[in-house]
């Protein structure tokens, strides 16, 4: 008996530790029981499809918006920090309660960005997904997310007889609008770096996970293939990750002309 009243006194003064513990946020504050209660009108006013919504609502909110619905476990340490961590790091990379204040250019981009990272399973994490095994993305939501990305990003621009040659200035300018979300030049991110990739085979940076279609594609970043790959991606190589389209010429052309100066390894 005494044993057991022990044992019963640790596991007390423990759970009171955890609790006080969880009001430390070593990876920052998501407020998570001390925001007011969720209304469930996100994007109800935004253009986002209603079978999107369904979809980013019971999939991606609890960590990319304000309307988090944060577990019982969620008020003990360690499990709160983690929880934290990646809310505020999704919260960061995407706040959906924040969609309507994003610029058309940013919603592009991430659009595109849920596309390709549900389609390469990225997301929802992993580690969400083992406790909530019914976030799993399904082929057909992500045919949908697919299909919403690729409407916003409109339809190509043709060969729009008025675009002129390349201007790698403005070239940068609109990488920095629409390409940054996923990849930057020096390192891999999402995408994979793009300092010189004017003249290099397709798919062979070291270190960074292609698609096998990509990497048997046997091709060289070149004015056309590059072309090709920016109006649709899954024409150029059908079988990719990429969901992202840049659909008018002439910020293609600008685009090209940027990575062409953008020289290095």
């Amino acid at each position: 008996m005494r044993g057991f009243k022990t044992g019963a006194i640790a596991g007390t003064l423990a759970l009171g530790a955890s609790l006080l513990l969880a009001r430390i946020h070593p990876f920052g504050d998501a407020e998570l029981f001390t925001r007011p209660a969720a209304q469930g009108a996100m994007l109800e006013e935004s253009e986002v499809p209603p079978e999107v919504r369904q979809v980013l609502a019971a999939k991606c909110v609890d960590c990319h918006s304000n309307e988090t619905r944060a577990p019982f476990y969620g008020r003990f340490a360690p499990v709160s920090w983690l929880m934290e961590r990646d809310i505020v790091r999704g919260r960061r990379a995407m706040n959906l309660s924040l969609w309507s204040s994003y610029s058309a250019d940013q919603q592009q981009a991430l659009t595109a960005k849920i596309a390709q990272e549900t389609k390469s399973h990225e997301m929802p994490l992993l580690q969400y997904r083992v406790i909530h095994w019914n976030a799993r993305i399904t082929d057909r939501e992500e045919l949908e997310l697919s299909q919403w990305a690729r409407r916003l990003q409109g339809p190509d621009g043709g060969n729009a007889p008025n675009a002129s040659a390349g201007d790698p200035v403005r070239g940068k300018e609109v990488f920095g609008r629409r390409c940054t979300g996923c990849h930057a030049l020096a390192q891999n991110r999402e995408g994979p770096k793009l300092q010189g990739v004017y003249g290099r085979s397709a798919g062979t940076i070291a270190n960074y996970p292609y698609s096998t279609a990509l990497k048997n594609a046997h091709m060289v970043w070149d004015d056309a293939t590059l072309d090709r790959w920016l109006t649709d991606p899954d024409t150029a190589v059908p079988g990719n990750n990429m969901e992202f389209r840049v659909s008018k010429l002439q910020d293609r052309r600008d685009i090209i002309s940027y990575l062409k100066t953008a020289v290095g390894k």
